[in-house]
C-alpha cells in the first residue's frame, strides 16, 4: 500500500464513524424530536393522546420489518452499497411524511421511517466491528453512542422549541438535511469490509444460518437479555411527553429540562466504558453496572409507592439505569455478535430483529399499563424490569464469558 493510500485509509477510518454516527443521530432524533411534538400532531389530526406512544412503537417496529433481510443482503452485496441505499431511503421518507393528511397515513410513514433502524444495527455497527480491532471497536461504538445520544438530549429541547415557534413539519425537513450530509460522508469514506469477490452462498443458505443462530443457546440468551437494560429508557422516551405534562403538570420547557440528567448519565456511562475498554476483561463493565441497576430500580419503586417522590424518583431512577445502560450495551452487542460463527450480517439481523420486536412490544404493553392503571404502576413495572435484568445478569454473562474465552 502506497503512502497516499495509507493516508486515505487512515482518513476513512476517522471519517467513516463520523458519517455513520451522523446517520445514527438522524435516526434517533427522528424519534426524540418528534415525540415532544406528538401532542400537537394528535391535536392537529383531531385524535386522542393514545396515539402519542404509538408513534414511537411503530417507529421501532419498522426497524424489525426488514432486519432479517438487510443483514444478509449486506453479506452478499456489500455493507457499503446497502448502507448508502438505507441513508437515501431515510431521507426520502422524511420528505414524504410532510404530505400526510390524517393520523393513519402519518403512522404508516412512521412505520416506514423506522426501517432505517435496520441499517444501523445490521450494517453500520457490523462494519465498525469488522473495520476495527476488539478494544478499538468498543471504544468507537461507545464514543459514537455519545454523539448519537446528543439526539435524545437535544431532541426534547428542540422539539419543545419547534412546536412553540414553528410547525412540526420543519423537524422532518431538518432530519432529511442531516441524512443528506451523512450520505455524502458515507459515500466518500465508508470502507467495504466484505470480500465482494468471494464465492456467494445460495440464498437458501440464509435460512439455514438463521435456523442455526436461533438454536444457539448463548446467542438467544444474550439477544433476549441485552434489550432489557434499555427498555425503561424507551418507555421513558415514549410515554414521558404524556405523563410529565398531564400527570405531573410540567410545561414543555420543564419536560425538556427533565431529560437532561437522564441522557447526560447515558453519555457519561458510554464515556466511562470507552475509558475502561481494553483495561478490563470484556464483559466486566456489565458487572460494574449492577449496583446502579439495583439503586435505579429501587428509586423507581419508591416513585411508584410515594406520590410526593414520583418526579424525583423517576428522574433519579432513570438516570442511574441510563448510566448502567451506557456501561453495558456496546459490550453486550459485541458478545452477542461473537456468540455465533454464522455470517455477521445474518447474526446482526437476527439480533436486531429480536431487540426491535421486544422494544416495540414493551412500549405498547407499558402504554396499555399506563392507560389502564396510571403512573404509579408504570413506575413499579419499570422497577420490575430492572430487577429482572439484575437477576439474569450472572447466569447469562457467565455463559457468554465462557463462550468468548479464547482458551
Amino acid at each position: 500500500m502506497t503512502p497516499t493510500h495509507t493516508k486515505k485509509h487512515q482518513r476513512d477510518l476517522i471519517w467513516f464513524p463520523v458519517a455513520l454516527v451522523l446517520f445514527e443521530f438522524a435516526v434517533y432524533i427522528g424519534n426524540d424530536l418528534v415525540q415532544p411534538a406528538m401532542l400537537t400532531i394528535t391535536h392537529e389530526f383531531k385524535v386522542d393522546d393514545s396515539w402519542v406512544a404509538s408513534s414511537m412503537s411503530l417507529y421501532i417496529l419498522g426497524g424489525a420489518l426488514l432486519m432479517w433481510l438487510i443483514g444478509p443482503l449486506s453479506d452478499r452485496y456489500g455493507r457499503r452499497r446497502v448502507m448508502l441505499a438505507g441513508t437515501l431511503y431515510y431521507a426520502i421518507t422524511n420528505i414524504l411524511i410532510l404530505f400526510t393528511v390524517n393520523i393513519e397515513s402519518f403512522m404508516f410513514m412512521r412505520l416506514l421511517q423506522g426501517v432505517s433502524h435496520c441499517f444501523i444495527g445490521a450494517v453500520g455497527y457490523v462494519s465498525i466491528q469488522e473495520a476495527f480491532r476488539e478494544s478499538t471497536a468498543i471504544k468507537v461504538m461507545a464514543l459514537m453512542a455519545n454523539v448519537a445520544l446528543i439526539a435524545p438530549l437535544l431532541g426534547p429541547l428542540a422539539g419543545a422549541a419547534l412546536i412553540s415557534y414553528a410547525s412540526w413539519h420543519w423537524g422532518f425537513i431538518l432530519i432529511a438535511g442531516i441524512c443528506c450530509l451523512s450520505l455524502i460522508g458515507l459515500f466518500r469514506h465508508m470502507p467495504e469490509t466484505v470480500d465482494l469477490h468471494a464465492p456467494k452462498e445460495p440464498i437458501r443458505s440464509v435460512l439455514a444460518h438463521y435456523k442455526t443462530i436461533l438454536r444457539n443457546r448463548t446467542f438467544m440468551q444474550l439477544a433476549l437479555f441485552s434489550p432489557i437494560i434499555g427498555l425503561p429508557m424507551l418507555i421513558w422516551i415514549g410515554l414521558s411527553p404524556v405523563f410529565l405534562v398531564k400527570d405531573l403538570g410540567l410545561d414543555n420547557l420543564g419536560y425538556a429540562k427533565s431529560q437532561i440528567p437522564i441522557f447526560a448519565c447515558l453519555i457519561l456511562g458510554n464515556l466511562t466504558l470507552a475509558r475502561l475498554s481494553g483495561k478490563v476483561p470484556l464483559g466486566q463493565t456489565v458487572y460494574y453496572a449492577l449496583p446502579l441497576v439495583f439503586l435505579g430500580g429501587l428509586s423507581l419503586l419508591l416513585a411508584g409507592l410515594l406520590p410526593a417522590f414520583t418526579l424525583a424518583g423517576l428522574i433519579v431512577g432513570m438516570s442511574l439505569l441510563s448510566f448502567a445502560q451506557g456501561l453495558s450495551f456496546a459490550v453486550l452487542y459485541r458478545l452477542t455478535l461473537l456468540s455465533s460463527t454464522a455470517p455477521k450480517g445474518v447474526v446482526a439481523g437476527a439480533m436486531s430483529l429480536i431487540m426491535m420486536f421486544m422494544s416495540a412490544l414493551s412500549i405498547e404493553t407499558f402504554k396499555w399499563l399506563y392507560v389502564s392503571t396510571h403512573l404509579p404502576w408504570l413506575c413499579i413495572a419499570c422497577a420490575a424490569l430492572a430487577g429482572i435484568y439484575a437477576w439474569l445478569t450472572f447466569p447469562v454473562m457467565r455463559l457468554a464469558m465462557q463462550k468468548n474465552d479464547p482458551a
